[in-house]
């Protein structure tokens, strides 16, 4: 009863609190964005103390790498973190925008006006640095957040909640516009996802169990951050060398995250030009190999792919291998296995790059780039709250105005329907 209480009472707080961010305009907003960057470059030998807790906890629960590393705050993560504060003040603010204006024969006056979604609970696993992100967003789009952060952050997350919420409290906000959960009792995120009364949105972000049991279960509207099976298809009009350039960056720079490539389709008129020398570079690197058939003809010292293999998020050094006969073969595999987060195709053809684009259902889908460009702050939106791999209401990397919506504004001058 003292966990629902407690959490029924920051919503409350919340919903109070997201009152007042609506009104306000953007100047109060921003200079509270960028003193949170001055408190972060401040106090970065505090956060760092505190994450250490986190990371000292997970290394005895036997965490992965790949966690841990998602888990590590260090000054150069702060500094980007502080840096992105900045970039967030510096962007525009959506709420107010006039999306669109007509007029009707009766001459009433119609605008369509872009407002915050109200109070955010954001349901997420790791990486602290997100508890930022998130914040710093919300805030800006006039939204009260709820922040349930995974058990393996917490220490790091509350400094974080006292930090944020202070530079509200100097700024003249309120503090209860950013709050933390300060439990790791699992039974938190079923209390949050149940206050259909003072939420507007449930936002998830993690593993698929997470996932699966925020969208059974949630009273409030999900949006889901879903695992990302990230797929790049080798065309047999590559450039082979930018091909193994993109391929190489989208599995080695940082497997853990949702946007590495876990899946790599090669056309069977390259596959022995292209994946010795491909396979040569993931050796070096410490990538192992699951590959088809086909593959293991060209990669020995490769592993046979299983069925679990296609289809499998491994944010690890491990990448799933098919050889695909045509291009339909490989559109194919990626409508069955793909997650609809992020798919590229690497080919010099215009027409089949247009059709790849046109077929592949994902929330961002490149020509001769990266996987790992799916992210906010690449793609020009100053950060990202998640990737929202579902359709409504958003598509992809969520910014400041995925936090949105629209209203109907509508001015008369004495009309009445008859």
């Amino acid at each position: 009863m003292q966990l629902i209480s407690m959490i029924e009472d920051m919503a409350k707080q919340a919903k109070s609190a997201s009152r007042q961010l609506r009104r306000l305009e953007r100047e109060p907003k921003d200079d509270a964005l960028r003193l949170m960057a001055t408190r972060l470059m401040e106090r970065q030998a505090d956060i760092i103390k505190e994450n250490k807790k986190d990371l000292s906890k997970a290394k005895e629960a036997g965490l992965t790498p790949a966690m841990i590393d998602r888990l590590a705050l260090d000054e150069t993560i702060i500094k980007e973190m502080a840096d992105g504060l900045e970039e967030v003040a510096a962007l525009p603010d959506p709420v107010g925008e006039v999306t669109g204006t007509w007029k009707r024969p009766n001459g009433l006056l119609v605008r369509k006006v872009r407002i915050p979604l109200g109070v955010i609970g954001f349901i997420y696993e790791s990486r602290p640095n997100v508890t930022v992100d998130a914040a710093s967003l919300c805030l800006k789009s006039g939204n009260a957040v709820i922040l349930k952060g995974g058990s393996e952050a917490l220490s790091s997350n509350l400094i974080l909640a006292d930090l944020l919420g202070g530079a509200l409290k100097e700024s003249g906000l309120p503090p209860e516009a950013i709050q933390v959960i300060p439990s790791t009792d699992r039974e938190a995120v079923s209390i949050l996802i149940g206050l259909d009364d003072f939420l507007d949105i449930i936002i998830a972000r993690g593993g698929e169990g997470l996932i699966r049991f925020v969208t059974n279960h949630s009273k409030v509207p999900v949006l889901k951050h879903y695992k990302g099976v990230c797929h790049i298809y080798v065309d047999k009009f590559a450039d082979l060398e930018m091909a193994k350039n993109v391929v190489f960056n989208a599995k080695v720079q940082r497997p853990g995250v949702c946007n590495a490539v876990e899946t790599l389709l090669v056309h069977k008129s390259i596959a022995d030009s292209f994946l010795p020398s491909m396979s040569e570079l993931f050796r070096d690197a410490g990538v192992e190999i699951r590959g088809c058939p086909e593959t293991a003809k060209l990669v020995p010292w490769a592993k046979p792919a299983f069925k679990g293999d296609w289809g499998e998020e491994f944010l690890d050094l491990i990448i799933a291998v098919k050889v695909v006969s045509d291009m339909r073969e490989a559109l194919d595999h990626i409508e069955k296995y793909g997650s609809n987060h992020t798919e590229a195709i690497i080919t010099n053809d215009h027409e089949r790059s247009g059709r790849f684009l046109a077929e592949v259902d994902s929330s961002v889908v490149l020509v001769n780039a990266s996987t790992r460009f799916n992210d906010g702050n690449q793609l020009g939106l100053g950060a990202e709250i998640g990737i929202n791999t579902s359709k409504i209401h958003a598509f992809g990397p969520m910014g400041l105005e995925e936090l949105t919506t629209t209203k109907f504004v509508v001015h008369g001058d004495g009309q009445v329907r008859t």
